[in-house]
């Protein structure tokens, strides 16, 4: 038997137990139990700070520093297991580390918060840490332009095997290998720019909560450069980076941030994902609020932050969500997509499939064609053609909503000036669509309205007495 974890998903779940339990106590609720177990979960994940068995970080390096075999970065996993009879065991970290699973957020929460410390005599402080070297390490791939880059590994894998030395001129972090594709290949894994938001956005928490000047400085350049790449088009729409491409390669890391001018990202093609617009705007909401505690209000951001929440709503609604349209080219691999059956072997799947050499991916899987849309993933394979479908991901229809919730919570924060009490729709004018629009949202809360220029009378909610005050608003403006 043996379980795996994803060291992301654990630290996002405390990420989200850290916040759920500040709500709670503003409301006089106890979630203790809750944090308890999150605490625990947190000690354990320590694990995926470990190279994967256990050697000595830097291992490939010509000139190896570190004696311990922990990275203190949130690694792609963890894993352990045994056998059924209990007579042997076994457990692993991982060598690979990608920006994209880090979380500084968690980590300032596992070892600054008296509620979530550890139990363990070292967990808060391997966390404190964990903290500062993941903190290091989006600064160290942050490339010339902005976009953050891979990762590191301890083990350099090539056709000689894994562990093997470094080829000169590889650039390392604490004796890691730089890696611009950690793990996966096929895609490379650091294309997809949901990678970028996602990992983004954590950093985005820790600056709000802490004013911290590493997350700070981090998130004023790729800030920079997400403004420079997202598309805002006249007609309404708007665009946001699907693919990167990435060239050259970072500095070696020796505790300072060079700027990297030997590391580029480039945007290869664009999207409207609802998920990953939806996290850039959670992001830009939390580095908006955290500019205005800590520094210069960026309105940019937080205009960029509402326009993209409020295209998507207008663009993407249908009866089960949020959703677009979206090629899948990658499909045409059911089809094409041989398995590797030594000569001599065959079997059946359960369902009686026949495995012999020679057969593919949809040969051994054939249930796949009793699916309804199985003719039109075919029909397009036969035509060259990427089948087009629309999903709604449970992921991305959560970003959502949690996008809506932190801009309505966080805006409130925001400056007044950059506030147009009256303007529910947020076209910038107070006018008679403004007191429908707030009717609309009176009788039926799941309509799309800006909140914080809903509340009229500034008292911290959207309701009748704001709809009355925007009446003579509106009557005034006459």
């Amino acid at each position: 038997w043996r379980y795996t974890d994803a060291p992301d998903a654990d630290a996002r779940a405390i990420q989200a137990t850290y916040w759920a339990d500040e709500w709670a106590k503003t409301q006089g609720k106890d979630v203790s139990q809750y944090v308890s177990k999150a605490s625990k979960m947190g000690d354990y994940l320590r694990y995926s700070m470990f190279d994967k068995y256990f050697k000595p970080i830097g291992v490939g390096a010509d000139q190896q520093t570190e004696a311990s075999g922990q990275h203190y970065l949130l690694s792609w996993y963890y894993a352990w297991g045994g056998g059924a009879g209990g007579d042997w065991s076994w457990k692993i970290g991982c060598s690979h580390n990608h920006f994209g699973y880090q979380n500084p957020m968690t980590a300032w929460v596992m070892s600054k918060d008296a509620d979530f410390k550890p139990k363990s005599s070292g967990g808060a402080s391997d966390w404190n840490k964990s903290l500062d070297r993941q903190l290091e390490l989006y600064q160290w791939l942050q490339s010339s332009e902005g976009g953050i880059a891979g990762g590191a590994t301890n083990s350099l894998t090539t056709d000689a095997g894994s562990y093997q030395k470094y080829p000169e001129g590889t650039p390392t972090f604490y004796g890691m290998a730089y890696d611009w594709q950690p793990v996966y290949h096929d895609p490379p894994s650091n294309n997809w720019f949901g990678m970028q938001t996602w990992s983004m956005q954590r950093v985005a928490e820790l600056y709000y909560k802490t004013g911290d000047k590493r997350a700070q400085a981090v998130l004023d350049k790729w800030t920079k450069w997400v403004k420079s790449v997202v598309k805002l088009n006249d007609d309404g729409t708007y665009a946001i980076p699907n693919n990167l491409t990435w060239s050259g390669q970072p500095d070696t890391w020796n505790g300072t941030y060079t700027g990297n001018p030997g590391l580029h990202v480039d945007v290869k093609d664009y999207s409207q994902d609802v998920g990953v617009t939806s996290s850039l705007a959670n992001t830009l909401t939390y580095y908006a609020a955290a500019s205005n505690k800590y520094s210069t209000f960026d309105k940019d951001s937080a205009k960029l932050a509402k326009e993209l929440l409020d295209r998507m709503w207008k663009l993407d609604q249908d009866s089960k969500g949020l959703s677009v349209e979206e090629e899948r080219a990658d499909y045409s691999k059911i089809f094409d997509t041989k398995v590797y059956i030594p000569d001599g072997w065959s079997g059946k799947m359960p369902n009686g499939d026949v495995i012999k050499p020679g057969v593919s991916f949809l040969d051994i899987r054939s249930k796949y064609k009793q699916d309804p849309d199985f003719a039109k993933v075919e029909e397009a394979y036969k035509e060259g053609k990427a089948p087009v479908f629309k999903y709604h991901r449970f992921w991305a229809q959560s970003e959502a909503a949690i996008a809506n919730g932190a801009y309505s919570i966080l805006s409130k924060e925001f400056p007044a000036d950059s506030i147009l009490k009256g303007d529910v729709t947020g076209d910038g004018t107070v006018d008679i669509q403004d007191y429908i629009a707030l009717q609309k949202y009176i009788l039926d809360p799941a309509t799309q309205i800006n909140a914080a220029n809903a509340d009229v009378n500034g008292d911290g909610r959207v309701n009748t007495a704001d709809l009355f005050a925007l009446r003579k608003m509106v009557l005034d403006n006459q």
